[in-house]
Protein backbone atom coordinates (compact mmCIF):
# COMPACT_ATOMS: atom_id res chain seq x y z
CA UNK A 1 0.00 0.00 0.00
CA UNK A 2 1.31 3.43 -0.90
CA UNK A 3 1.95 5.57 2.17
CA UNK A 4 0.07 8.86 2.52
CA UNK A 5 2.01 11.93 1.47
CA UNK A 6 2.57 14.80 3.91
CA UNK A 7 4.32 18.07 3.14
CA UNK A 8 7.14 19.75 5.06
CA UNK A 9 8.32 23.29 4.35
CA UNK A 10 11.79 23.82 5.80
CA UNK A 11 11.69 27.23 7.48
CA UNK A 12 14.10 26.68 10.39
CA UNK A 13 17.28 28.04 8.86
CA UNK A 14 19.16 31.02 10.25
CA UNK A 15 19.53 32.80 6.87
CA UNK A 16 23.04 34.01 7.75
CA UNK A 17 24.15 34.63 4.18
CA UNK A 18 20.93 36.43 3.29
CA UNK A 19 21.17 38.65 6.37
CA UNK A 20 17.43 38.44 7.07
CA UNK A 21 14.81 35.74 7.51
CA UNK A 22 14.33 34.12 4.09
CA UNK A 23 10.86 32.90 5.07
CA UNK A 24 9.72 36.51 5.53
CA UNK A 25 11.00 37.84 2.21
CA UNK A 26 8.06 39.03 0.12
CA UNK A 27 7.99 38.10 -3.56
CA UNK A 28 4.99 38.96 -5.69
CA UNK A 29 2.95 40.09 -2.69
CA UNK A 30 3.46 36.95 -0.56
CA UNK A 31 6.21 35.91 1.78
CA UNK A 32 8.29 32.94 0.72
CA UNK A 33 6.71 30.94 3.53
CA UNK A 34 3.18 31.80 2.42
CA UNK A 35 4.06 30.96 -1.17
CA UNK A 36 5.61 27.61 -0.27
CA UNK A 37 2.64 26.59 1.86
CA UNK A 38 0.30 27.65 -0.91
CA UNK A 39 2.15 25.51 -3.45
CA UNK A 40 2.27 22.40 -1.30
CA UNK A 41 -0.92 22.37 0.76
CA UNK A 42 -3.33 21.28 -2.00
CA UNK A 43 -1.02 18.46 -3.12
CA UNK A 44 -0.60 16.58 0.15
CA UNK A 45 -2.82 15.12 2.88
CA UNK A 46 -1.35 17.42 5.56
CA UNK A 47 1.29 20.13 5.53
CA UNK A 48 3.67 21.35 8.22
CA UNK A 49 6.31 24.00 8.71
CA UNK A 50 9.67 22.86 10.06
CA UNK A 51 10.94 25.29 12.73
CA UNK A 52 13.63 25.60 15.36
CA UNK A 53 12.44 25.50 18.96
CA UNK A 54 12.95 29.26 19.33
CA UNK A 55 10.73 29.98 16.30
CA UNK A 56 7.53 28.33 17.54
CA UNK A 57 5.94 31.61 18.62
CA UNK A 58 7.16 33.62 15.65
CA UNK A 59 4.12 35.46 14.19
CA UNK A 60 5.04 34.44 10.64
CA UNK A 61 5.21 30.72 11.47
CA UNK A 62 2.64 30.48 14.29
CA UNK A 63 -0.47 30.20 12.05
CA UNK A 64 0.75 26.91 10.57
CA UNK A 65 1.03 23.39 11.95
CA UNK A 66 4.64 22.98 13.04
CA UNK A 67 7.23 20.29 13.56
CA UNK A 68 10.17 21.33 15.72
CA UNK A 69 13.64 20.37 14.47
CA UNK A 70 15.37 17.45 16.13
CA UNK A 71 17.71 19.23 18.54
CA UNK A 72 20.66 16.88 18.17
CA UNK A 73 20.79 17.12 14.36
CA UNK A 74 22.29 19.94 12.30
CA UNK A 75 21.19 21.31 8.93
CA UNK A 76 18.10 20.75 6.77
CA UNK A 77 18.05 17.05 7.55
CA UNK A 78 17.05 18.00 11.13
CA UNK A 79 13.60 18.99 9.92
CA UNK A 80 13.11 15.82 7.92
CA UNK A 81 14.28 13.62 10.81
CA UNK A 82 11.90 15.35 13.24
CA UNK A 83 9.03 14.88 10.78
CA UNK A 84 9.81 11.19 10.38
CA UNK A 85 9.85 10.73 14.15
CA UNK A 86 6.52 12.54 14.50
CA UNK A 87 4.79 10.62 11.69
CA UNK A 88 6.83 7.50 10.85
CA UNK A 89 4.31 5.83 8.55
CA UNK A 90 3.97 8.56 5.94
CA UNK A 91 6.04 9.80 3.03
CA UNK A 92 7.30 13.38 3.14
CA UNK A 93 7.39 15.90 0.33
CA UNK A 94 10.17 18.16 1.60
CA UNK A 95 10.42 21.68 0.26
CA UNK A 96 13.04 24.35 0.92
CA UNK A 97 11.79 27.83 1.76
CA UNK A 98 14.10 29.62 -0.70
CA UNK A 99 12.86 28.52 -4.14
CA UNK A 100 11.25 31.66 -5.60
CA UNK A 101 11.06 30.18 -9.13
CA UNK A 102 9.37 26.93 -8.12
CA UNK A 103 6.06 26.32 -9.89
CA UNK A 104 3.14 24.03 -9.17
CA UNK A 105 3.79 21.97 -12.31
CA UNK A 106 7.20 20.94 -10.98
CA UNK A 107 5.66 19.65 -7.75
CA UNK A 108 2.79 17.94 -9.56
CA UNK A 109 5.24 16.15 -11.84
CA UNK A 110 7.32 14.99 -8.86
CA UNK A 111 4.24 13.55 -7.15
CA UNK A 112 2.87 11.95 -10.33
CA UNK A 113 6.15 10.15 -10.95
CA UNK A 114 6.78 9.18 -7.34
CA UNK A 115 7.99 5.60 -6.89
CA UNK A 116 6.90 4.37 -3.43
CA UNK A 117 9.08 1.27 -3.83
CA UNK A 118 12.22 3.41 -3.75
CA UNK A 119 13.70 5.21 -0.75
CA UNK A 120 13.09 8.58 -2.38
CA UNK A 121 12.06 10.37 -5.55
CA UNK A 122 13.98 13.53 -6.41
CA UNK A 123 14.92 15.82 -9.25
CA UNK A 124 18.37 16.01 -10.76
CA UNK A 125 19.98 19.40 -10.47
CA UNK A 126 19.93 21.21 -13.80
CA UNK A 127 23.46 22.37 -12.98
CA UNK A 128 25.30 19.13 -12.19
CA UNK A 129 22.78 16.23 -12.40
CA UNK A 130 23.16 15.49 -8.67
CA UNK A 131 20.00 14.97 -6.56
CA UNK A 132 18.10 17.99 -5.33
CA UNK A 133 17.34 16.94 -1.73
CA UNK A 134 15.14 19.87 -0.74
CA UNK A 135 12.39 19.33 -3.28
CA UNK A 136 12.03 15.59 -2.96
CA UNK A 137 9.78 12.84 -1.64
CA UNK A 138 11.14 10.60 1.11
CA UNK A 139 9.29 7.33 1.63
CA UNK A 140 8.82 5.73 5.09
CA UNK A 141 11.73 3.40 4.24
CA UNK A 142 13.99 6.44 4.31
CA UNK A 143 13.48 6.94 8.04
CA UNK A 144 15.65 4.06 9.37
CA UNK A 145 18.20 4.74 6.63
CA UNK A 146 18.47 8.40 7.66
CA UNK A 147 18.69 7.40 11.33
CA UNK A 148 21.65 5.16 10.47
CA UNK A 149 23.15 7.91 8.29
CA UNK A 150 23.02 10.36 11.19
CA UNK A 151 24.33 7.81 13.67
CA UNK A 152 27.39 7.43 11.44
CA UNK A 153 28.09 11.16 11.81
CA UNK A 154 26.79 12.21 8.40
CA UNK A 155 24.10 14.80 7.79
CA UNK A 156 24.22 15.84 4.11
CA UNK A 157 20.84 15.00 2.52
CA UNK A 158 22.25 15.20 -1.02
CA UNK A 159 24.91 12.61 -0.28
CA UNK A 160 22.26 10.47 1.40
CA UNK A 161 20.21 10.48 -1.82
CA UNK A 162 23.29 9.73 -3.92
CA UNK A 163 24.01 6.62 -1.87
CA UNK A 164 20.38 5.49 -1.57
CA UNK A 165 17.85 3.85 -3.88
CA UNK A 166 16.63 7.16 -5.28
CA UNK A 167 14.58 7.69 -8.42
CA UNK A 168 16.04 10.73 -10.18
CA UNK A 169 13.92 12.80 -12.54
CA UNK A 170 14.70 15.57 -15.01
CA UNK A 171 13.24 18.92 -14.06
CA UNK A 172 10.41 20.06 -16.34
CA UNK A 173 11.52 23.65 -15.70
CA UNK A 174 15.35 23.83 -15.42
CA UNK A 175 15.25 27.01 -13.29
CA UNK A 176 12.48 25.96 -10.90
CA UNK A 177 14.82 24.71 -8.17
CA UNK A 178 17.33 27.56 -8.24
CA UNK A 179 17.55 28.62 -4.62
CA UNK A 180 18.53 32.01 -3.20
CA UNK A 181 20.92 32.28 -0.28
CA UNK A 182 22.29 35.80 -0.72
CA UNK A 183 20.88 39.22 -1.60
CA UNK A 184 22.62 39.01 -4.99
CA UNK A 185 21.01 35.67 -5.78
CA UNK A 186 17.62 37.03 -4.69
CA UNK A 187 18.01 40.08 -6.93
CA UNK A 188 18.99 37.92 -9.90
CA UNK A 189 16.12 35.48 -9.37
CA UNK A 190 13.47 38.18 -9.04
CA UNK A 191 14.75 40.65 -11.65
CA UNK A 192 12.37 41.55 -14.49
CA UNK A 193 12.66 39.09 -17.37
CA UNK A 194 13.97 41.71 -19.77
CA UNK A 195 17.15 42.30 -17.76
CA UNK A 196 20.39 40.46 -18.50
CA UNK A 197 20.71 39.22 -14.92
CA UNK A 198 17.45 37.32 -15.24
CA UNK A 199 18.63 35.34 -18.25
CA UNK A 200 20.43 32.09 -17.39
CA UNK A 201 23.72 31.67 -19.18
CA UNK A 202 26.00 28.68 -19.64
CA UNK A 203 29.59 29.06 -18.47
CA UNK A 204 32.55 26.72 -18.20
CA UNK A 205 34.27 26.68 -14.81
CA UNK A 206 37.70 25.22 -14.09
CA UNK A 207 39.09 24.32 -10.66
CA UNK A 208 42.62 23.82 -9.39
CA UNK A 209 44.31 22.43 -6.27
CA UNK A 210 42.06 22.46 -3.17
CA UNK A 211 39.00 23.64 -5.10
CA UNK A 212 39.38 20.74 -7.54
CA UNK A 213 39.52 18.30 -4.61
CA UNK A 214 36.46 19.79 -2.93
CA UNK A 215 34.42 20.00 -6.14
CA UNK A 216 35.45 16.48 -7.12
CA UNK A 217 36.14 17.54 -10.69
CA UNK A 218 38.53 19.59 -12.85
CA UNK A 219 35.84 21.52 -14.66
CA UNK A 220 32.11 21.69 -15.19
CA UNK A 221 29.53 23.45 -17.32
CA UNK A 222 27.08 25.48 -15.25
CA UNK A 223 23.87 27.28 -16.10
CA UNK A 224 23.62 30.30 -13.85
CA UNK A 225 22.14 33.74 -13.35
CA UNK A 226 25.31 34.93 -11.61
CA UNK A 227 26.29 38.27 -13.11
CA UNK A 228 29.88 38.38 -11.82
CA UNK A 229 32.63 35.94 -10.80
CA UNK A 230 31.94 36.80 -7.16
CA UNK A 231 28.27 35.81 -7.45
CA UNK A 232 29.26 32.68 -9.37
CA UNK A 233 31.77 31.64 -6.73
CA UNK A 234 29.21 32.21 -3.97
CA UNK A 235 26.77 29.94 -5.80
CA UNK A 236 29.36 27.23 -6.43
CA UNK A 237 30.75 27.48 -2.90
CA UNK A 238 27.30 26.69 -1.51
CA UNK A 239 27.01 23.74 -3.88
CA UNK A 240 30.46 22.21 -3.34
CA UNK A 241 31.30 23.33 0.20
CA UNK A 242 34.43 25.30 -0.67
CA UNK A 243 36.43 26.30 2.40
CA UNK A 244 38.34 29.17 0.78
CA UNK A 245 36.85 32.63 0.37
CA UNK A 246 37.37 35.02 -2.52
CA UNK A 247 39.94 36.93 -0.48
CA UNK A 248 42.24 33.89 -0.84
CA UNK A 249 41.68 33.39 -4.57
CA UNK A 250 42.36 34.91 -7.95
CA UNK A 251 39.92 34.65 -10.81
CA UNK A 252 40.51 34.55 -14.55
CA UNK A 253 37.91 34.93 -17.28
CA UNK A 254 38.76 33.69 -20.76
CA UNK A 255 42.46 33.19 -19.83
CA UNK A 256 42.92 36.72 -18.42
CA UNK A 257 43.02 37.69 -14.75
CA UNK A 258 39.86 39.59 -13.92
CA UNK A 259 38.19 41.61 -11.21
CA UNK A 260 35.59 39.82 -9.10
CA UNK A 261 32.95 42.31 -10.30
CA UNK A 262 33.62 41.79 -14.02
CA UNK A 263 30.33 41.12 -15.90
CA UNK A 264 29.97 37.57 -17.18
CA UNK A 265 28.62 36.59 -20.57
CA UNK A 266 27.36 33.32 -22.01
CA UNK A 267 30.21 31.07 -23.10
CA UNK A 268 32.80 32.56 -20.75
CA UNK A 269 35.39 30.27 -19.17
CA UNK A 270 35.96 31.13 -15.52
CA UNK A 271 38.93 29.83 -13.57
CA UNK A 272 39.22 30.06 -9.79
CA UNK A 273 42.85 29.93 -8.70
CA UNK A 274 43.78 29.17 -5.07
CA UNK A 275 47.20 29.82 -3.51
CA UNK A 276 49.86 27.36 -4.59
CA UNK A 277 50.28 26.04 -1.03
CA UNK A 278 46.51 25.74 -0.49
CA UNK A 279 46.43 28.37 2.26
Amino acid sequence: MTAPLYGLVLAGGRSKRMGRDKAAIAIGGSTQLERAIGLISNLVARSFVSVRSDQQGDPLRAPYAQIVDAGDVQGPIAGLRAAQLAHPDVAWLVLAIDLPLLDAATLQNLIARRDPERVATAYKSSHDDLPEPLCAIYEPAAAPAIAAWLAAGRNCPRKFLIQSDTLLLDQPNPQSLDNVNTPAELAAATAPPDTAAANPRELKVQYFALLREQAGRRDEAVVTRAATPRELFTELSARHGFTLGTEHLKVAVNTEFADWSRPLAAGDTVVFIPPVAGG
